[in-house]
């Protein structure tokens, strides 16, 4: 269900509701899949909490604004959420994006759980406003790195463009094949096409890619050009950001788009209330959910359990972040200070390195677990 966010002033009038503000990308050249996925997941933990009665009695509605990938625009719309009177805000994708509303969240004093953003320096200093559930990605990208290392792969190549997020992944993969005997190449796809994207990867001899770039394009050309490069029939593709995860992806590239790792964030075997979610999800979707959709619900879940037992006041939800004890989809969320992350962070949820299985590409395989 892809529901359009909520233009100023068309909220619900219910003056007894508890409100939660939710940031997600649902328009171009934001990553619209992986937003309505997302708004599915949120929604869908807020009818289950207003069918069990809410929030003491008062019903959870969400607020919600489309960031479209846009850090302004994000920034714009905490200003705007806070003046509504929502008690928290919740979601976003982007980390460049959440790294915007999360600074005017502090600026503000209001509680902010992101759902999905993954960036180490989510805000500049500690704060104590700002939680997060997805995993650092200094944390996720090294997982994936001794993917790579283990599979003999240890010269590899990436196709990046210019972002904070692609060069924080960038440094996370030198800092950690450099002192094991790795090397990382850094292709600049400013100055390349995917074509001669091919004839560097055949002059730097690299045994894999890693695609550090925008989706749908230039990653779905460069997997194209790749995949029909007979001197890299041997090389491979391999996405951490998770591109792959979504329809979308099978959709646009068909075969070609399977055999590719990426990083997800769920556990091997969900308990049983998360194989309930799974369902609820997938009926809601339409399809299967991806982890994108499960971090939303569990932020919804965390937040559900933080109003209740701490009520609507900012501070107060704000100092409970160190308290929180949450049966989530994806396992038992708690939040710590961890080394070198200056917001609250769920240390960790579940990672996996999967791909689509060239044989079923509806079918996710995984390759590594942690």
């Amino acid at each position: 269900m892809n529901t359009p966010p909520s233009p100023p002033g068309a909220e619900r009038t219910d003056k007894s509701a508890v409100r939660i503000g939710a940031l997600v990308p649902l328009t171009r050249p934001g990553w619209a899949e992986a937003g309505r996925h997302l708004l599915a997941g949120l929604e869908l933990a807020v009818c289950e909490v207003n069918d069990a009665g809410g929030i003491a009695g008062r019903p959870l509605e969400l607020l919600v604004r489309d960031t479209a990938a846009d850090p302004q625009k994000a920034a714009a719309a905490v200003d705007e959420l806070a003046r509504l009177s929502v008690a928290a805000l919740a979601g976003e994708y982007h980390s460049v994006v959440a790294r915007a509303a999360a600074a005017r969240a502090d600026a503000l004093g209001l509680p902010f759980l992101c759902s999905s953003a993954v960036l180490d320096a989510l805000t500049e200093q500690p704060t104590k406003w700002v939680a997060r559930l997805a995993p650092a990605q200094s944390h996720g990208w090294r997982i994936y790195a001794d993917f790579l290392l283990g599979a003999g792969h240890s010269r590899i190549a990436v196709a990046i463009q210019p972002s904070v997020y692609w060069a924080s992944g960038a440094r996370v993969l030198r800092d950690y094949f450099a002192p094991r005997g790795g090397a990382v190449i850094e292709l600049e796809m400013s100055s390349l096409t995917p074509t001669t994207l091919c004839d560097e990867l055949v002059d730097n001899r690299a045994t894999a890619l890693l695609l550090l770039v925008g989706y749908p394009e230039p990653a779905v050309s460069i997997v194209k050009s790749v995949r029909r490069d007979q001197r890299l029939a041997g090389i491979m593709i391999g996405a951490p950001a998770g591109q792959p995860e979504f329809a979308e992806w099978a959709t646009l590239l068909g075969d070609d788009g399977a055999a590719i790792p990426f990083l997800r964030y769920r556990p091997e075997r969900l308990s049983p209330l998360g194989a309930r979610v799974e369902m609820a999800l997938r009926e809601r979707l339409a399809e299967a959910p991806s982890f994108v959709a499960f971090e939303g619900y569990d932020t919804i879940a965390v937040l559900a359990d933080v109003l209740r037992s701490h009520g609507v006041d900012r501070a107060r939800i704000a100092e409970s972040w160190p308290r929180v004890a949450v049966e989530g989809a994806r396992g038992r969320i708690q939040f710590s200070r961890t080394p070198g992350i200056s917001v609250w962070q769920w240390a960790w949820a579940p990672i996996q390195v999967v791909d689509r299985d060239p044989a079923q590409p509806d079918r996710f395989r995984i390759l590594h677990a942690r």
